[in-house]
């Protein structure tokens, strides 16, 4: 049971380091002209800008910050995760 658990908090986190990942590449897509017309691109965009999208509202002129806050979030996120998986092992004893 504790393997199974340790297992699931362990997926939940790298999925989360990938989804970050897929952030930052599709950000610095935007460095390249056409890039997000290439297949990597559409790719990326429609698994990152439904998240991304959330944060919009982070702008000053015409850069925006909606990749840096989209982290952010996540990187609370998965420290959440670390702890809630810190408390299912105090209570299941461990």
């Amino acid at each position: 049971m504790v393997a199974f658990v340790t297992f699931v908090f362990w997926l939940l986190s790298k999925a989360i380091d990938l989804y970050m990942m897929a952030i930052v590449v599709y950000a610095l897509l935007s460095w390249f002209p056409g890039a997000y017309q290439t297949k990597l691109g559409q790719l990326l965009g429609a698994i990152v800008e439904p998240f991304q999208r959330w944060f919009n509202f982070a702008t000053i002129g015409m850069i925006g910050f909606a990749p840096l806050v989209a982290i952010f979030v996540l990187g609370i996120v998965r420290s959440g995760l670390v702890y809630l998986e810190q408390i299912v092992f105090r209570l299941m004893g461990m």
